[in-house]
């Protein structure tokens, strides 16, 4: 079953003298972060309401309500903000990466099995997974088209058709 609540980021400081926040987005972006108007405990309670929010370079300004001096901003500092998973919207063909470890690697062409994903590392050009093989030994593919065929997170399925010699001894 999935998470019902996810890790959006961390309050790192402050930012000016009205209590808003610095949040360390653990997103692809800050400006993902910015569709939420509540952020929530580790138990699942909505506890941080959103007056305002916006990117600044690779972190997100958030104003909560209620957080209105540096005093009351750098007693959150430290605290780990969570949204609920229903209320994020997601482009079609993205994943968020806590559902895509685990996943078991099937070859495209011959229906080999070649292991669970287990890392995703995000490089910048595009993403490349790390694949575990029953054995331990590890794998990296890059999440290109032409190699990642299919995502069926239902299934718990990743189809590949890998460049030749990846999987070779």
């Amino acid at each position: 079953m999935r998470q019902a609540f996810l890790e959006a980021g961390k309050i790192v400081g402050t930012h000016g003298v009205r209590g808003e926040l610095r949040v360390e987005s653990w997103s692809d972006s800050p400006r993902f972060l910015t569709q939420f108007s509540v952020f929530y405990n580790k138990e699942g309670q909505p506890v941080y309401e959103v007056e305002s929010s916006r990117p600044h370079k690779s972190l997100l300004l958030l104003k909560l309500r209620g957080v209105d001096s540096i005093e009351q901003g750098d007693m959150l500092r430290g605290r780990v903000l969570y949204f609920r998973r229903e209320d994020a919207k997601l482009p079609e063909g993205r994943y968020f990466i806590v559902d895509l470890l685990g996943l078991s690697v099937v070859d495209a062409d011959t229906g080999q099995q070649y292991g669970e994903l287990t890392q995703v590392y995000q490089t910048g050009a595009n993403d490349v997974y790390e694949i575990t093989a029953p054995t331990g030994k590890k794998y990296l593919i890059p999440v290109i088209d032409s190699v990642v065929l299919d995502t069926d997170l239902d299934s718990g399925i990743l189809t590949i058709r890998p460049i030749p010699g990846i999987f070779e001894e």
